[in-house]
């Protein structure tokens, strides 16, 4: 059976040139697992819902990594330096009649933010879902982020009337909201 998740061509790359430092954005390997469970242990530390678990993070992006017809990650290079990292998830949808993509977590490093750094990722991560054939993205944001919702809104995302819902399933428990959730997330 033809699910027609097939791997797609790495024609989303995108380049940069700025004031002698190139951004550049690319698929991450096996050898980012390290820095980008860095990163997403900043972006939990904001969430009001996750908690950082370096052993958990990895694994999960080596699951994707692993899966091209799962997902991407697409790591923001600032020269050799990784700054930056957006995982899109696939999967088809009943109500547009193929392939959309799941926005699972974005970050950019607190250093880097500020100078366009998250929206050149953004584009290029929007850019990728659409060569890989996906009608939609669809995000999520802690509610009470109001800094990734502008983002997210000056980026051409609107807010949709339907309401996230979850049930785990795993023997974990929801992480209470902290104070830090104020502050920032996705």
């Amino acid at each position: 059976m033809d699910t027609g998740f097939q791997p797609h061509p790495v024609n989303a790359v995108v380049r940069r040139q700025e004031a002698n430092t190139q951004m550049e954005v690319t698929l991450a390997t096996e050898d980012d697992v390290p820095v980008l469970s860095e990163l997403l242990g900043v972006l939990f530390q904001q969430e009001a819902e996750f908690r950082p678990d370096p052993e958990r993070q990895s694994a999960g992006l080596r699951a994707i990594l692993d899966r091209a017809d799962v997902g991407q990650v697409l790591v923001l290079r600032d020269g050799p330096a990784v700054v930056g990292m957006v995982s899109l998830l696939f999967l088809p949808s009943t109500a547009l009649g193929g392939r959309v993509a799941l926005l699972e977590d974005m970050v950019v490093r607190p250093d880097a933010r500020g100078g366009g750094a998250g929206s050149r990722l953004l584009a290029a991560a929007t850019e990728f879902a659409r060569s890989a054939g996906c009608l939609r993205i669809t995000l999520l944001t802690d509610a009470h982020n109001a800094a990734a919702q502008r983002f997210y809104g000056r980026n051409g995302f609107t807010r949709s009337a339907m309401i996230p819902m979850r049930l785990l399933l795993g023997g974990q428990r929801h992480a209470e909201p902290s104070a830090a959730a104020d502050a920032g997330g996705r």
